[in-house]
């Protein structure tokens, strides 16, 4: 049966996993500012978190690889974004989510996560300081209704809450050459950037484009969030720009697997509200110099242990793993479950993340994963898999 599955292209198993867990396109789909191009370019069209999104145009493989030595443009207009702004508003994001926002200075972003009452984890976030007293909040397409009625059951501070997501587009131009696609059209000098710090500039003649140095990829890049009415004129640029450095358009496919590389959690597969942050091995997100939601218990795992932990792992052959394949130890024992999998284009190799019992996370260590009726051997390696990216 293993067999089976090697003879199945990558790409084909990865749109079964986003059919797998997106609802059927229907009328009732979401469409971002950008649908009309994707269909045009001849995009595979899938369901995903209730909007219809590319998931891949020319190859999963040559995109991912378009990006890895080039540069691709991936639409995350499906994303949500949330505005919270008055003299309550750091109170509040200091409150639910576990990174230190007052950190933060004006033009800067930060990796977060929401954790909820019982250690788990509503969503992973990025929060970006607009202001002295404004803030931005990014969170995952799939959660933004149950994000928004979260923050706002906890908003016992009086800070001001917007939801701007169905206003707001967002573009992910990535890759080692994504400053040279971008720099004719800002006069931003992007190349003084630093990573996860942004500036709200002009850009392909539209004002107040948030220009931010983040991504998803791990080689490098910008996002762009400006008001939907000026997606058109950003995409028709920006592609324009990008032709002579062979910009690609991109879909979920290499997204997921660029990411998948770097070692980036994605929520549902390997954080999600039964997981936390500790065994998830994001405690460097998790500040205890205050206090925030359930941080009293997720101080006691920090100090006392977890029962599992996130590791990556390869496999030995050319087998791919899969979400929810078992994880086997040496010894022939069930230690734990695979959260992410996919054969990386760049390494051409099958990896994989998974939890495992705590006492078998070293890496080095040799285990199996179960694939269907058979076991293909593989071991653990330490993370990001891809080690020269951003």
């Amino acid at each position: 049966m293993a067999g089976i599955e090697k003879a199945i292209p990558a790409t084909q198993l990865i749109i079964s996993q986003f059919f797998v867990f997106s609802p059927s396109m229907n009328d009732h789909m979401k469409q971002t500012p950008f649908t009309s191009f994707h269909k045009a370019l001849g995009a595979k069209i899938v369901p995903f978190a209730g909007f219809e999104m590319p998931v891949y145009y020319s190859g999963i493989n040559e995109e991912h690889l378009a990006v890895r030595n080039g540069a691709g443009i991936f639409d995350v207009s499906h994303m949500g974004e949330f505005i919270i702004s008055g003299e309550k508003a750091l109170e509040l994001i200091q409150y639910i989510s576990s990174n230190d926002a007052s950190k933060l200075v004006v033009g800067q972003a930060q990796y977060s996560c929401m954790p909820n009452e019982k250690g788990g984890i509503v969503d992973d976030i990025l929060v970006y300081r607009l202001g002295e007293k404004e803030y931005l909040l990014v969170v995952n397409a799939s959660n933004i209704q149950k994000d928004w009625d979260w923050i706002v059951r906890q908003n016992s501070f009086g800070a001001q809450m917007k939801n701007v997501s169905d206003e707001t587009a967002l573009l992910a131009v990535q890759g080692p050459k994504a400053t040279e696609v971008l720099q004719p059209l800002t006069g931003t000098d992007l190349k003084l950037m630093k990573y996860y710090h942004f500036v709200s500039g002009t850009l392909a003649g539209i004002p107040g484009v948030i220009i931010s140095a983040t991504g998803y990829t791990g080689s490098g890049g910008f996002e762009l969030f400006f008001k939907a009415e000026y997606a058109g004129t950003i995409w028709n640029a920006v592609m324009e720009a990008g032709r002579k450095y062979g910009l690609r358009p991109c879909g979920l496919g290499a997204r997921d697997t660029l990411r998948l590389e770097m070692a980036y959690c994605l929520y549902g597969n390997d954080i999600d509200d039964t997981t936390s942050p500790i065994e998830a091995g994001l405690g460097w997100i998790t500040k205890f110099t205050k206090k925030f939601i359930h941080c009293d218990n997720l101080l006691a795992q920090k100090n006392n242990g977890v029962s599992r932990k996130l590791i990556g792992f390869e496999m030995a052959d050319r087998s791919i793993p899969r979400q929810h394949y078992k994880i086997i130890s040496s010894g022939g024992e069930i230690i734990g479950e695979v959260t992410s999998g996919t054969m990386a284009p760049l390494l051409g190799k099958g990896i994989g993340l998974g939890y495992v019992k705590t006492g078998y996370e070293t890496p080095g260590a040799e285990i199996a994963i179960q694939i269907r009726n058979n076991v293909s051997p593989a071991r653990l390696v330490k993370v990001p898999f891809f080690k020269t990216g951003v």
